[in-house]
């Protein structure tokens, strides 16, 4: 059974750092794309940051620069990193991991994947 648990997070001043944290159990974190995306009220959910298959970060606009995205293969862990933080970063932030399809060596899409539970991050002004 695969599970994705979340830790991390809270309640912030803007500028403040917090950090996120994803274990994983039941899959290999880098045998597909994993990441990080978040929603606040009322929106889409949107794109944090991703690691692909082939190692390649990708980051969203909102977050460049003041977001981290690394991992710990041996740990099977996954990280956000998060700097300068500011009131529009406010959201639930969840982990995801992208799942081996039935043919060899293909995954789906991170998000088509597996889910970690949620965690708030609220960063008041």
């Amino acid at each position: 059974q695969v599970q994705l648990v979340q830790s991390g997070g809270g309640s912030v001043e803007a500028g403040e750092y917090l950090e996120l944290s994803c274990a994983a159990s039941g899959l290999t974190f880098n045998r597909c794309g994993r990441g990080w995306y978040r929603q606040a009220p009322g929106n889409e959910r949107e794109l944090v940051a991703t690691i692909t298959r082939d190692r390649r970060i990708v980051y969203g606009d909102s977050v460049k620069g003041r977001f981290t995205i690394s991992e710990d293969n041996e740990k099977n862990m996954l990280y956000l990193q998060m700097n300068s933080l500011k009131s529009e970063d406010t959201a639930v932030y969840y982990c995801a991991a992208g799942r081996r399809k039935a043919s060899a060596g293909r995954c789906t899409a991170v998000d088509e994947g597996y889910w970690g539970q949620g965690t708030q991050v609220t960063v008041s002004t």
